[in-house]
């Protein structure tokens, strides 16, 4: 992927095709010189994704992603020992808790999408997640996923503040080394999951065109999901971010997740 600054026409080109793709309706994110107005976030109409529209080349998100990954695991690490401990006295079983997830979909980013090694599409690369534990050992009957919701009453006391928080999701950035995850992009979901949503949610799929995330617009912006109107409200957002993605668009919003975390605002 080159490095070279796009020119004006190359940009006024790309500008028209992606109002084309939201059906002349602007996207509303904010530009330059507005002062960081919000996007509208219910926009529905189908992105070009296939473009990846990242104004920097991939390497320079890679440096970006390992190097705030690395520093906060050794600035964090005396925190995450005192959660460790917490977790510890506050009810029986691990510390850490692990969970397969839909990754990135590099067989949509190659030329030739025929040829693959996957004999199931789940829709991208499967990996493990890993999080603090915050709910109880015995919270799901084995194979069988449930999403989460407000005062679950599944959910641990230390785990009620490290999911308000969002400190459940520090050892993700275990996976940012691995090359597994970025510190920004979508929420990577459980492929049974995945594979019911793909089938409701329109251009669900497209989310995985780039590695999901710790944090993401999506996620400083919109609370748990609790229906499929809200899943919706989140794809939205997730492919605008997608259609917009950047080095400096990924640091505005690392510096925007501290704010939510304190305020405890935003999806877990």
């Amino acid at each position: 992927m080159g490095s070279t600054v796009p020119s004006a026409t190359h940009m006024a080109g790309r500008i028209a095709a992606l109002r084309d793709a939201l059906g002349g309706a602007a996207t509303g994110w904010p530009s330059p010189d507005d002062g960081g107005a919000r996007p509208t976030p219910r926009s529905r109409a189908k992105v070009a994704v296939d473009e990846r529209a990242s104004r920097h080349p991939e390497w320079m998100h890679r440096t970006l992603n390992v190097t705030v990954a690395a520093v906060a695991m050794v600035v964090l690490a005396p925190f995450a020992a005192l959660i460790a401990i917490l977790i510890k006295l506050s009810s029986p079983g691990p510390i850490f808790y692990t969970q397969t997830r839909v990754g990135l979909d590099r067989r949509a980013l190659r030329a030739n999408r025929q040829q693959s090694r996957r004999e199931e599409d789940l829709g991208g690369r499967v990996f493990t997640i890993w999080k603090f534990r915050s709910m109880r050992v015995d919270a799901e009957v084995p194979g069988e996923a449930v999403w989460a919701s407000k005062d679950d009453p599944r959910i641990t006391a230390i785990g009620d503040l490290l999911r308000k928080t969002r400190l459940d999701e520090l050892p993700q950035l275990w996976n940012v080394v691995r090359g597994e995850m970025n510190v920004v992009g979508p929420r990577p979901e459980r492929p049974s999951i995945f594979l019911s949503l793909r089938t409701q949610v329109e251009n669900y799929h497209l989310r995985q065109r780039v590695k999901p995330g710790i944090t993401g617009w999506a996620q400083i912006n919109q609370a748990y999901d609790s229906c499929i109107d809200d899943v919706k409200n989140k794809v939205s957002l997730d492919l605008e971010y997608i259609t917009n993605r950047s080095i400096w668009l990924d640091l505005k919003i690392m510096s925007r997740t501290l704010p939510v975390m304190i305020g405890r605002k935003g999806a877990h």
